[in-house]
């Protein structure tokens, strides 16, 4: 049996294994889907669904040529062109999947090679301020002073990343053939407007999707009450951490390192987004690994000086 063959074997023997847990705990698997389908609605899509939706209207309108000459100087550290500085600004901006979203779509209009977004995939998709600062600033550690310390570990943790991604583009003049010969063409606002709220309502689906199937292979942790039972739901699904979460030195260490790796749910989502694309989950993998470890050292550092 060849390794393709076993992988699949495999993985139906893992998902025979979840039916017959949801059909033995069915009660409990209903309870976690709607605490999932909750937060949903409560949380995840007001925060979320404005900044998907904004976003693709503004590359769609040429944002990413118009971000280019002025962030040319930030993003010539990491050897690569301005315009993807607008993936790494929305990104930081809206949160987790905003930047891996535009810098397919940049890809995908020509301003960018598929090395260049690769490598641009591994520092760009980064957590929402708003989830940092005030769900777990203000709201597990009962101070937003806390928050924007999180999300300044965030954002130097981010663009530290980068380092590890900066290398010469051999295609670079590619790019610029290729956009010479063909330029970008902006859409009209009416049609901008409908393509960027069209593609948010599908992302939404999906990104929601993912959140609820999380929300239910975490429920059985939420009888581990430690650390590893902590560490473990947030490794998984990052929104259903904050509950487990203590307003002290460990939960903060934690909190930032698992802002920062985003969760295998948001692995999920990412890959949802990019398919299609031409763009691969490698580099971003490899991202999210060192942003949570650089992440969890700033943290550790920072943490006797706030608990």
């Amino acid at each position: 049996m060849d390794m393709n063959k076993r992988w699949r074997a495999d993985a139906c023997l893992v998902l025979c294994g979840l039916l017959v847990w949801f059909l033995a705990d069915a009660a409990r698997v209903r309870a976690a889907a709607a605490a999932g389908l909750a937060l949903c609605g409560r949380a995840v899509i007001p925060a979320l669904f404005p900044f998907l939706a904004v976003s693709g209207i503004l590359i769609s309108l040429g944002f990413g040529q118009w971000a280019g000459p002025r962030l040319a100087g930030l993003m010539s550290l990491y050897r690569l062109p301005g315009a993807a500085g607008s993936a790494l600004l929305l990104g930081l901006v809206g949160g987790y999947p905003i930047g891996a979203r535009t810098a397919a779509e940049l890809y995908e209009k020509g301003l960018l090679t598929q090395g260049e977004a690769q490598r641009l995939l591994g520092f760009c998709n980064n957590s929402n301020p708003v989830f940092l600062i005030s769900v777990l600033g203000s709201g597990v550690f009962g101070s937003t002073r806390v928050g924007i310390y999180l999300w300044l570990i965030h954002l130097l943790s981010a663009l530290l990343t980068g380092f590890f991604f900066r290398r010469k583009e051999g295609a670079a003049s590619v790019r610029r053939r290729m956009t010479s010969t063909s330029p970008f063409q902006s859409a009209p606002l009416a049609a901008a407007f409908v393509e960027g709220v069209r593609n948010a309502c599908g992302n939404m689906v999906a990104i929601c999707g993912f959140i609820i199937f999380f929300c239910v292979l975490s429920s059985p942790l939420s009888a581990l009450d430690s650390p590893l039972g902590t560490a473990l739901t947030g490794a998984l699904e990052l929104f259903s951490l904050t509950p487990r979460l203590a307003a002290n030195r460990l939960s903060f260490i934690l909190a930032s390192v698992c802002a920062a790796w985003g969760g295998t749910s948001i692995l999920c989502q990412t890959a949802a987004v990019l398919e299609g694309s031409g763009l691969g989950m490698k580099t971003c993998l490899k991202g999210k690994i060192i942003q949570a470890l650089l992440a969890g050292a700033l943290a550790a550092g920072i943490s006797a000086h706030l608990f």
